[in-house]
């Protein structure tokens, strides 16, 4: 089989460490590439000349939507292997229906959100921010004393996960060493045997709101799950309980949650928001029990090159004939994130 043509095309600002040098020489003794430079855009004088000879594109961040017109001048397009996430602004219908094949890097971004969440958990647990707040205004242990006192640590506690999704599942195998920390979950696609494989017990979502210390969010960003946590679920969460977001800022009614927050009764770990960065004079950026982070629960750095690494494989297992282990399934592309 001759090797395979491949075409990148990403935001090299936005995709710093995706595509090392080793990893586009690792590329290059099972692929041609065609041009280690990245396209930008489709615009780009480079995808004219190159995309009649273009088999497999290697996309990431940045990368614009695959219409039409561009997969018309890629005639001989067989694979689009994404090193990122989510592929639905990427990857039309008609892209699938040309019997074109597309991978995701997800389950690579997968793995740093997890351990984000999972660090974020016992912190919350152990009311971490609390104490750093406190401490840092009065310069005092004993004035953080008091504290101790408090039902709080990772002993004995409920963590409800939210979203049976490749993340959540990573959560909720990260949290399976915590023999004393009992796990609910929440996903309307999941059966109670199968939620005690993943060593949790299947309940509501009502139900793991008003029963968790902790409730972390792992569900996608659809119709059904807008603002999922709203007031009602919101107030039913026990006081002190702290509520994680890395999935997405449209499940949670953020003006109910700020509500909540100024009330301070709740804690919050929020690493999304709607819109992704709030408004100058939004109130959460004062809120005092609120742990605030941009959006980087998902790869960053370093991390990123886990995402090319995976997106190479793919092409790999292409080049050899093999079957693909990431391919993205076009009837799932309706609830997937």
């Amino acid at each position: 089989m001759d090797r395979p043509a491949v075409l990148i095309a990403m935001d090299p600002a936005r995709t710093a460490h995706v595509l090392t040098e080793n990893l586009l020489d690792r590329l290059a003794g099972s692929a041609e590439i065609l041009d280690r430079r990245p396209l930008r855009d489709f615009d780009d004088p480079r995808f004219q000349a190159l995309a009649p000879r273009a088999e497999v594109l290697l996309t990431g961040w940045g990368c614009p939507a695959i219409e039409q017109g561009v997969r018309e001048a890629m005639p001989r397009l067989r694979l689009v292997a994404h090193a990122a996430g989510t592929i639905k602004a990427l990857a039309p219908p008609d892209l699938f229906a040309a019997g074109i094949a597309v991978t995701t890097s997800a389950e690579a971004n997968a793995r740093p959100v997890a351990e984000f969440t999972l660090a974020m958990v016992i912190l919350a647990l152990k009311r971490a921010f609390d104490f750093e707040r406190l401490y840092g205004s009065t310069r005092s242990r004993q004035q953080t004393n008091p504290m101790l006192a408090l039902p709080i640590g990772a002993a004995r506690r409920t963590v409800g996960v939210v979203g049976a999704s490749r993340i959540g599942r990573r959560v909720l195998s990260l949290l399976q060493s915590f023999e004393d920390i009992e796990l609910l979950v929440s996903d309307p696609m999941l059966d109670e045997a199968e939620a005690e494989r993943l060593g949790a017990r299947l309940v509501s979502l009502d139900a793991l709101c008003a029963a968790s210390d902790v409730v972390s969010l792992h569900a996608p960003s659809l119709a059904a799950t807008r603002h999922m946590i709203d007031a009602s679920r919101l107030a039913a969460m026990r006081d002190g309980a702290t509520l994680i977001n890395t999935a997405r800022g449209a499940l949670v009614d953020e003006a109910a949650l700020t509500r909540e927050l100024q009330d301070g009764r709740l804690f919050a770990v929020i690493d999304v928001t709607e819109p992704e960065v709030p408004a100058p004079g939004s109130p959460l950026w004062q809120a005092p029990n609120l742990f605030l982070t941009p959006h980087i629960a998902g790869a960053i750095g370093l991390e990123r090159t886990r995402l090319g690494e995976l997106a190479i494989a793919e092409i790999e297992r292409y080049a050899a004939g093999e079957p693909l282990l990431h391919a993205v399934d076009p009837a799932q592309l309706e609830t997937m994130a």
